[in-house]
C-alpha cells in the first residue's frame, strides 16, 4: 500500500493535511461499519481497507513541526515592521507580520502539500529547489522559514543515514542558521549531530 492509494482509498487528494484525513475517516467509517452493514461482506473489507489506509497515513503524514513557545519575535528571521504595545506600564514589542494576497496564500499551501509529498518520497534536491523559491517569493514569513529549517533538517539526517557526513553537516548547519530560535529543531539537529560523532 503505498501513500497515493490511501488517499484514494479515503477519496483525498494526495497531499491532504492530517485534519482533512481524520475527517474524511470519520465520516468513512461511519458508512462501512460492520455494526452498520452486518450482511454486507464488501462493507466489511472496504472499513478494513479504511482502517489500514488511515493507519499509514497518520504515520507518514507530518505537519511541519512548531517549538513549544513559537512567538514571533523568537523565530524573526527578516525585520518584519515592529509595533509597541503598552499595558500597565510595561512596553512590549511584537513583531508584525505582513499580509499575504489571496494569490500568495494559494502558492504558499500549494507549495506546503507538494513539499510533504517531497519529503515523504525523499526527494530532497527538489523539496529543497521548491522551498528555497518559496522563501525567495515570501521573505518574511515565518512558516515558510520554518519549512526550509525542517526540510535542511530532514536532508541533513537523510545524509546522516547514508554515511555522507560531510554534506549531513551543511544542512544541518543551514537549518540552524535560518531557524535558530526553533527549540524543536535545535533538539533533532543536535541528535543528528551525535549521530554523527557515533559513526566517527
Amino acid at each position: 500500500m503505498n501513500l497515493a492509494d490511501c488517499y484514494k482509498l479515503l477519496g483525498l487528494n494526495t497531499g491532504s493535511s492530517r485534519e482533512e484525513i481524520k475527517t474524511s475517516y470519520r465520516r468513512l467509517v461511519r458508512k462501512y461499519h460492520p455494526d452498520l452493514n452486518p450482511n454486507d461482506r464488501q462493507a466489511k473489507d472496504k472499513f478494513i481497507a479504511i482502517q489500514e489506509a488511515y493507519d499509514f497515513l497518520m504515520e507518514n503524514v507530518k505537519e511541519p513541526e512548531v517549538p513549544p513557545e513559537s512567538t514571533a519575535s523568537q523565530q524573526k528571521v527578516a525585520t518584519p515592521p515592529k509595533v509597541k504595545v503598552t499595558k500597565t506600564n510595561k512596553v512590549k514589542t511584537i513583531d508584525i507580520q505582513p499580509p499575504l494576497s489571496p494569490e500568495e496564500q494559494k502558492l504558499k499551501w500549494q507549495s506546503y502539500n507538494q513539499l510533504q509529498v517531497l519529503l515523504r518520497d525523499q526527494r530532497y534536491p527538489r523539496a529543497i529547489a521548491l522551498v528555497e523559491g518559496l522563501a525567495q517569493r515570501l521573505p518574511e514569513d515565518l512558516e515558510v522559514r520554518q519549512w526550509q529549517a525542517i526540510t535542511y533538517q530532514r536532508t541533513g539526517r537523510h545524509f546522516v543515514d547514508r554515511k555522507q557526513l560531510e554534506k549531513a553537516r551543511v544542512y544541518l548547519k543551514k537549518a540552524l542558521k535560518i531557524d535558530p530560535h526553533n527549540r524543536s529543531l535545535w533538539q533533532e539537529v543536535e541528535r543528528d549531530f551525535r549521530r554523527i560523532e557515533q559513526i566517527y
